[in-house]
């Protein structure tokens, strides 16, 4: 795969021209913010210095509790008389002059171990972020005006730098100077008792530079805010301060060409780390949902099935065809009381026109019923006529 070139910056003396190299393979590997800030506590935490109270802090005095009965505590009281201390409480972590509640031991689990394969996989994804612009100003980093990232400066341009003062040139010159402005204007006093402790003041961290020439390093060791250190000794605590990825860098053209050799790349192994092989990531276009919405998927997909609509809830008993849906038995027993009705309401009218009305519709329908017979037969015996003998 062709990777990105990076331009070469040039400052001072006789311009080399538009000198471009091929990005280093490590600035490709998968960016895991959440291992860098694992990694970067873990090591924090190892160059922390022990420390405890006094084993006998707070119990170096006489005190014995008074038992029950005398309506005070049982917590050890100071013996003796004739002074304002005996009979104070002593040792517990309640008293004034006793102990703390746990006191603090030097064997605490300060350090912590991490793995080697963990922690170059950490530093290869905060190398891989601070390529990324975005990044490295959502750090807090002033790059507006510097013209590419990573930014890489020439040899020639430390060549001739032995002062403080040619360092800051340079600096502006790359416009990276605007980076170590805002450390020096975030000088403000600590909080805490660290200000009476030796560490008066607190600051924002400004540019790192990365270099592979031991003489680069001292006109910049005086500037507040540039950390320094050789490309073969980066760390996670330089390249992701706080854990947060994203620092901005300046290389030293040596060091960038370096890193090929030193992480490695496909296909070729690191000549400096053993038996480590730079991390690929797991996908190579990480936008999901450009993927699922694009026209070859979208063509391919099945129509979307919408779930049929939730039943509406009916009260069976006030809706008769639900009912009816339910228990087709109720459709019959309905018909049953209005026959019954019916029969009940025709007898009740019975009753009011009197049996000769009733006898007279009687023998009107026996009549009926009697023209109905006559002519079904007279129509049998017609068709009868028809049929082949």
């Amino acid at each position: 795969m062709q990777r990105p070139l990076v331009t070469i910056q040039h400052v001072g003396g006789v311009s080399e021209g538009d000198v471009n190299v091929e990005l280093p393979a490590v600035f490709l590997s998968p960016i895991r913010s959440d291992l860098v800030n694992t990694i970067y506590f873990s090591m924090a935490r190892n160059s922390r210095q022990p420390y405890a109270v006094s084993p006998h802090a707070g119990e170096q005095t006489s005190a014995k509790s008074w038992g029950t009965g005398r309506a005070v505590s049982r917590i050890p009281r100071v013996s003796g008389s004739g002074t304002n201390r005996s009979g104070q409480g002593a040792f517990g972590n309640m008293c004034r002059g006793g102990r703390m509640f746990a006191p603090t031991k030097i064997w605490r689990r300060w350090h912590r171990r991490i793995n080697r394969k963990q922690r170059r996989y950490a530093v290869c994804s905060a190398l891989a972020a601070s390529a990324v612009p975005s990044l490295v100003q959502a750090r807090g980093h002033r790059i507006s005006e510097v013209k590419e990232i990573p930014l890489v400066v020439s040899k020639s341009s430390f060549a001739d730098i032995v002062k403080t003062k040619r360092a800051v040139s340079l600096l502006k010159a790359i416009h990276a100077y605007e980076d170590v402005q805002k450390v020096i204007d975030s000088k403000t006093f600590r909080a805490g008792k660290g200000r009476r402790r030796n560490r008066r003041y607190v600051q924002r961290r400004g540019p790192l530079l990365v270099y592979d020439d031991e003489k680069v390093f001292k006109p910049f060791r005086n500037i507040p805010g540039i950390n320094i250190v050789n490309v073969h000794y980066l760390n996670i605590l330089q390249l992701a301060p706080g854990g947060h990825v994203g620092r901005f860098i300046i290389w030293t053209e040596g060091a960038f060409k370096a890193l090929d050799q030193i992480f490695g790349k496909p296909g070729q192994p690191s000549q400096f780390k053993s038996g480590f092989i730079l991390p690929r990531p797991k996908m190579t276009h990480t936008d999901i949902s450009r993927i699922v919405y694009s026209p070859e998927v979208q063509t391919v997909l099945r129509p979307k099935v919408r779930p049929a609509p939730a039943p509406k809830r009916v009260n069976l008993w006030k809706n008769t065809s639900a009912l009816e849906k339910v228990n087709p038995y109720m459709a019959m027993l309905r018909n049953r009381r209005k026959l019954r009705r019916e029969q009940f309401l025709k007898k009740l009218r019975d009753e009011k026109l009197g049996p000769e009305i009733i006898k007279k519709r009687k023998d009107n329908k026996r009549i009926q019923r009697r023209k109905a017979i006559e002519r079904r037969k007279a129509m049998m015996d017609y068709i009868s006529l028809f049929k082949p003998q």
